[in-house]
């Protein structure tokens, strides 16, 4: 059955926090932006824990395997807590826990024990599914493609802004306090650990699961499914194959960008040869551009969607997949910084554009485990990275490995035809998206009565204080 009373509006009520649609969606993404920040924390300061703990190319690696491969399983399994529990208290658990392995690597002593947590830390990268899942219940089809991409674009956002906060964090211990090095990037990610337990507390209290309150209260009142038929629905959710083919999609995008965040400052470092702090900011304006490009995946999406139903969507998504590869393999080729930079950032704009398109269309594919859709195809961007991960251990020069992956991601682009729907799916989502529309102008048609009324009275009133007699 389908939850009711979801916003058909999300700019027009962007500053108005009194409605629990419009609270949650900036608390999902403000959560998943700290869980982004923590779990990449380390990256940007990885030149420095590599000279401490002496770890080898082979090893970084593995690191960078081990950071994301979690996060697979992770994901599968949120997806499913989401539908049992309710999306609130999933994030809440997933903050406080994970706060711990992020202020835990600080103890690391040598390659062994810092990829222990560094594969804990992942996750948190579960996150994201939350994060899409809070936001789908929340908002109507004619929105929800934004919101699903806003609050994940600026979630990834966290991935951007880490590569430079972190540096400058680091230099505070280290060059205003007087710590060592070894000391400052374990303080760094103490901070970052005590941080996001905070978020998760907050979190508990300041949203709900759906528009209409707490899935616990919603089952006891018989608008919500029963607890026992979650599990059915997860298994017939992993049986359609176009949740596996926006797996691999998701893969080819998510798992990029994923990528991406963990060996840009290392390879503009080494490639580049740019200081610590330098190669941040560069390999940060990868991150930054979620604080558009994202949205805009998801804002035609559902432009698309208007047009040409949900034939649309995945249209788009094929479009923005076919020129994220294109520009990666750009990128790949590119020797010299006033090069390699803009091609980095329109590489950026169509991986990003492609993971709002590929959460665009996701909400469509199965209503009753939306949960298992998600969390599913969210693991396909870990396994995407894990798969990405294993071309920089050592096997090829860097910038071969990235012309790989363009190739890998424009064919990958092909799949999206492959994401159909029925004809009466079609007609069933036409038509609420037009009831969508229909009720955000009716809410627009009120509040220009509302205004207009106050503004008759108040001339009212002010033409007959002008009549009165004087005294």
């Amino acid at each position: 059955m389908e939850l009711q009373n979801k916003s058909t509006a999300l700019w027009s009520n962007f500053l108005n926090v009194r409605m629990p649609q419009i609270r949650t969606f900036h608390m999902t993404w403000f959560a998943f932006f700290s869980c982004f920040f923590a779990w990449f924390g380390i990256a940007p300061l990885m030149a420095v824990v590599r000279d401490e703990l002496q770890l080898t190319k082979d090893q970084i690696g593995w690191a960078i395997i081990g950071s994301v491969s979690i996060t697979i399983f992770a994901r599968l399994f949120i997806g499913w807590l989401c539908d049992r529990i309710g999306p609130r208290k999933a994030y809440t658990w997933l903050l406080i826990l994970g706060a711990f392995p992020v202020m835990g690597i600080g103890l690391s002593w040598n390659f062994e024990s810092f990829l222990l947590f560094r594969v804990l830390i992942g996750g948190i990268g579960a996150a994201f599914v939350i994060t899409q899942y809070h936001t789908t219940v929340m908002f109507a089809p004619n929105v929800v493609g934004q919101a699903n991409a806003t609050s994940a674009g600026w979630g990834n956002l966290g991935g951007g802004v880490t590569q430079f906060v972190m540096p400058l964090l680091f230099s505070v211990f280290v060059v205003g306090f007087g710590f060592s090095e070894a000391i400052g990037w374990r303080l760094s990610m103490v901070v970052v650990g005590v941080i996001i337990f905070m978020i998760g507390i907050a979190y508990y209290f300041l949203t709900q699961d759906a528009p209409d309150g707490n899935f616990d209260d919603l089952r006891a009142q018989g608008k919500m499914p029963e607890k026992k038929q979650v599990t059915g629905n997860y298994m017939n959710a992993l049986k359609d194959p176009r949740v596996w083919v926006l797996f691999v999609i998701y893969g080819a995008c998510f798992g990029i960008e994923l990528t991406v965040n963990n060996v840009a400052a290392l390879y503009f470092a080494d490639y580049f040869d740019l200081s610590l702090v330098a190669a941040g900011f560069v390999a940060a304006s990868f991150g930054l551009m979620n604080i558009f490009a994202r949205t805009l995946g998801g804002i035609f999406g559902d432009n698309f969607g208007s047009l040409w139903g949900l034939r649309g969507r995945a249209f788009w998504l094929f479009l923005c997949i076919f020129f994220e590869g294109c520009a990666l393999m750009i990128f790949s080729q590119m020797q010299v910084l006033f090069l390699a930079l803009p091609s980095l950032i329109v590489f950026s704009l169509f991986t990003q554009m492609a993971e709002g398109a590929t959460y665009s269309v996701v909400p469509f594919v199965n209503k009753k485990a939306l949960g298992a859709v998600a969390g599913v195809v969210g693991a396909g961007g870990n396994a995407g990275a894990v798969l990405a991960g294993f071309l920089f251990k050592n096997m090829i020069d860097w910038s071969d490995a990235f012309l790989i992956l363009g190739i890998v991601v424009t064919c990958a682009s092909f799949l999206a035809f492959f994401v159909r729907f029925s004809t009466r799916q079609e007609d069933e989502e036409r038509a609420a998206f037009a009831a969508a529309n229909i009720e955000t102008l009716r809410k627009r048609a009120e509040k220009a009565n509302a205004a207009l009324e106050e503004g008759l009275d108040a001339l009212a009133r002010n033409k007959g204080a002008s009549q009165a007699p004087a005294q």
